[in-house]
């Protein structure tokens, strides 16, 4: 099953989400003839906590979804809260995985998805953060956070046989910035039963990462791919000839990291786009971490990395969920109508990923 992640929408409260799921899941549901769509639910702390604590009132939100012929699968934990206010940045990563209200909010998370999984569902999973921004981060954090995901482990086991597993996405920028980092710290430190990788394919392309050869390195490493997030990044191919074009993506809520291709392989750093004119060279190709509508190729001078998204679909191992993670629709220069838009990404996804591997 193919599932929108919910973090595009603002609502953090019960009552919020189900009216914005009328508002939109229901009509991208209709409007694509499906008896049933996956949805990734996003859940603030606050939601998840109150949740977690009434096992009535997660029967009460499992109906609710259920009547709407609404699919979960699996959960994004990486954003704790507020993810839409005015300005995001640096906050979606915090609280850390050192801090004990990231490990009390994942495992909040572990007690609502075992009560909303898909009857049908071979396992839960719930996407989080890379450990945290790169800086500041010490060996005693690596500690820390070692023992914050046995916790969470540990809270998994106690659900029984609703098996739930943890993907870890690294991003730009974080502790774990690139697959290889995550799978450098994951090795040794968690039970691969219950921690994976969570691969956004945006995160992939801005890295430069080779996608077969990082699929290959990840199978090799004992870790599995627990979920996809299906994105593509901005790709822009002269970027010195487009900095007048940039500064309609260069908004102040999320932070779009940048790297430049240099001609020799080194890959060159900014760690928003707004420092990126100063900061690089603009001499190679640059992507940002902007998520683009999957269906959507841009207009010149810009492009998407859509084959970076289809080689990893072409490549996956049978198993892994697969999300369409486009949170940016709030921030984009001419977004256009929403549900037309998640619709149209769905139907995208079903076409072309279906194709290459990703199971419906």
């Amino acid at each position: 099953m193919i599932s929108y992640c919910t973090n595009v929408h603002p609502a953090e409260d019960v009552e919020g989400i189900v009216a914005q799921l009328d508002r939109y899941a229901l009509p991208v549901r209709e409007r694509l003839g499906a008896d049933r769509l996956g949805v990734g639910l996003w859940l603030s702390a606050p939601v998840a906590r109150g949740l977690a604590g009434d096992p009535s009132a997660r029967r009460r939100f499992r109906a609710e979804l259920d009547a709407r012929g609404l699919a979960v699968v699996t959960l994004n934990a990486f954003p704790y809260g507020g993810f839409h206010d005015e300005v995001v940045k640096r906050a979606v990563y915090r609280p850390t995985w050192t801090e004990p209200d990231r490990v009390a909010y994942t495992v909040d998370c572990v007690t609502v998805l075992a009560d909303l999984l898909a009857e049908d569902a071979a396992y839960g999973s719930i996407s989080t953060l890379p450990l945290a921004w790169r800086e500041p981060w010490t060996s005693r954090d690596d500690h820390a956070a070692a023992e914050a995901f046995g916790q969470v482990v540990r809270a998994i086991r106690r659900t029984g046989d609703r098996p739930i597993r943890l993907a870890v996405e690294p991003e730009p920028g974080c502790v774990l910035d690139t697959v290889a980092d995550a799978l450098s710290w994951l090795s040794g430190r968690v039970d691969p039963e219950y921690v994976g990788l969570c691969l956004d394919t945006c995160h992939l392309a801005v890295s430069f990462a080779d996608p077969a050869e990082t699929l290959a390195t990840i199978a090799k490493s004992g870790l599995d791919v627990v979920k996809v997030q299906a994105s593509t990044a901005l790709h822009v191919e002269k970027p010195a000839e487009a900095q007048d074009a940039l500064a309609a993506f260069a908004e102040p809520r999320y932070l779009h990291q940048v790297r430049e291709l240099g001609g020799d392989g080194t890959v060159h750093r900014a760690d928003d786009l707004d420092e990126a004119g100063t900061e690089l060279p603009g001499e190679g190709p640059w992507r940002v971490h902007f998520h683009l509508p999957l269906h959507q190729e841009p207009v010149a001078p810009f492009g998407s990395t859509t084959e970076v998204l289809r080689a990893v679909a072409a490549g996956l191992p049978a198993g892994p969920h697969v999300e369409v993670e486009t949170y940016t629709w709030s921030v984009l220069p001419d977004a256009g109508d929403l549900v037309g838009g998640i619709a149209a990404e769905l139907e995208w996804a079903g076409r072309n990923l279906v194709a290459e591997g990703v199971s419906a």
